[in-house]
């Protein structure tokens, strides 16, 4: 799936069923804002959570620093092997979505 294709289906009221769990809670992050939505976080967040390595750590990462958690994003970024973000939420999504389509 090309990254405009993954875009395009977030026009659609469920994934795509060939995405991994980690785009999968990329996509659910797209389509509502877990900041402000305390459901749509809890789901996102439960996904990230039951997955190891450092992709998953990356996502994790990256929602804790939209939540505004410096703090816990700062650890989950050096588990990921990354450092602390500096360009925009979406510019980080769009990132680490193209990187895992990519793999």
């Amino acid at each position: 799936m090309t990254f405009n294709e993954y875009k395009l289906s977030l026009s659609q009221n469920s994934p795509p069923k060939n995405l991994n769990d980690l785009l999968i809670a990329l996509w659910y992050d797209a389509k509502g804002d877990p900041s402000t939505d305390e459901a749509s976080w809890d789901k996102v967040h439960k996904i990230t959570q039951d997955i190891s390595g450092k992709d998953a750590a990356w996502v994790h990462a990256y929602l804790h620093r939209k939540e505004g958690d410096s703090g816990n994003a700062s650890y989950w970024y050096s588990r990921a092997g990354k450092q602390f973000s500096n360009k925009t939420l979406d510019e980080e999504w769009e990132e680490i979505v193209k990187a895992l389509l990519n793999r």
